[in-house]
């Protein structure tokens, strides 16, 4: 790192505390937590006001096809390939107030210090508030950012329906945004010289080893399921055990499979495998279930060892559908791939911690984030502040405010010093 860079002013960390709490009024559950979900009101008001905050701030913006946000201060040398740094700001159903959030204003307060500093920047900066990184309203994550990896087509938004079978197109169009402009979301190689994220840790790594800040080794990317076992519905009291053909029993079973399989898997640093959400039918108490739907999560930070495991878990529900006499289709949603921090950036994230003072751990994200989409086209580095109790989506969670403030510092100075590197 050039010692000689100007030093930033000090973060604010009563502003980083508005913003979040600003945010928060964008809210369609209040009381229950946070819900700003993708196009909604609430969410499209919330990119009304970073809008707001963007300029006020001085920074040129643009909003693309997606509803992504780009504010941008300008560099001596325009025409250079960009930094970016910036995180998503819609959240789960009765979320909390940080996850993305977090990113979001932290980036806009390490720009404010970076301005106020006067400091000479080469290259542009932009922050990023990324749309629609949470699945909650259309089934699939990374959005914004998946459309500038060029991994949706407008066949796909037409594809994807909320709850109430609104396209993801049409919602588009709804808001006077034109998704048939996709490919111009689109990035490729070097079109962004490298991004860093800031986000809430979602674990409690850090908070266990008393550590304010974590340096992102890996983004475990997610693999998604869609499993229906089929069996015959009978009376619960008529079938005896040995005849029947419970499609729920045949789900339990796959289900702990998944979960042995994945405890077992010594191929990768971390692996997660969840069933989240089963439905069955008829479900009534009296008739063994004629059919069991469920949905299967993997998540890993090695693409050989997701793969692997898949073909497992494959291999394996078809023989408990086998030996149980029942129909077994699954149906493969998303494979998406692991991304890596690049060691330039991991490398100077963890120098300016040390400049600062502040101590910080690698570790690996099981969440998936925007940065991991970025990660096609561009360096990626992240850096985590601690989660109380591990709690993330759900109204518990809470990032205390002198954390995001060290944040703040660390990124600001990193960011700082990627404008005016030639290479990483």
């Amino acid at each position: 790192m050039n010692d000689s860079r100007p030093i930033l002013p000090e973060a604010d960390q009563a502003r980083i505390e508005q913003w979040i709490h600003e945010l928060d009024q964008f809210n369609a559950t209040p009381g229950e937590g946070v819900t700003r979900q993708y196009l909604t009101d609430e969410e499209w008001n919330a990119r009304l006001y970073l809008r707001r905050e963007m300029e006020a701030l001085g920074l040129q913006v643009e909003m693309d096809c997606m509803g992504d946000l780009l504010g941008t201060l300008p560099g001596s040398e325009p025409d250079l390939a960009p930094v970016w740094t910036g995180s998503h700001f819609d959240t789960v159903l009765h979320g909390g107030s940080f996850d993305g959030a977090a990113g979001v204003v932290t980036a806009l307060e390490a720009v404010r210090r970076i301005i106020a500093s006067g400091a000479p920047r080469k290259r542009n900066l932009t922050v990023v508030a990324y749309s629609a990184e949470e699945p909650a309203r259309f089934g699939i994550g990374c959005i914004g950012s998946r459309a500038m990896a060029g991994m949706l087509t407008v066949p796909d938004l037409k594809k994807f329906c909320d709850k109430d079978g609104l396209s993801l197109y049409d919602a588009l169009k709804a808001r006077g945004l034109n998704p048939d402009d996709i490919e111009s979301c689109r990035r490729k190689s070097g079109d962004v010289f490298c991004s860093l994220e800031l986000h809430i840790e979602q674990n409690s790594v850090l908070e266990r080893a008393g550590v304010p800040l974590g340096i992102v080794k890996a983004i475990c990317a997610p693999l998604n399921l869609n499993v229906t076992v089929t069996g015959q519905a009978a009376h619960a009291g008529g079938m005896p055990m040995s005849e029947r053909k419970d499609a729920f029993a045949a789900a339990c079973e796959m289900s702990l499979a998944l979960e042995r399989m994945t405890r077992e898997n010594q191929a990768s640093e971390y692996c997660t495998g969840t069933v989240g959400s089963i439905s069955i039918a008829p479900n009534a108490s009296n008739i063994i279930p004629r059919e069991a739907s469920f949905t299967v999560d993997i998540r890993d930070c090695d693409a050989a060892s997701k793969d692997a495991l898949l073909t497992q878990v494959q291999t394996e529900f078809q023989a408990i559908a086998q030996r149980r006499g029942v129909g077994l289709a699954m149906t493969l949603q998303n494979n998406d791939t692991p991304a890596v921090s690049h060691p330039a950036l991991m490398e100077l994230l963890e120098k300016s911690c040390q400049s600062r003072g502040i101590a910080c751990q690698q570790l690996i994200s099981g969440p998936f984030h925007d940065s991991m989409m970025l990660a096609s086209f561009t360096p990626i580095g992240m850096l985590f502040v601690p989660s109380r109790d591990g709690l993330s989506h759900c109204p518990e969670e809470w990032t205390d405010p002198a954390h995001l403030k060290a944040g703040a510092q660390v990124l600001g100075d990193a960011l700082l010093e990627l404008v005016n590197r030639d290479t990483l």
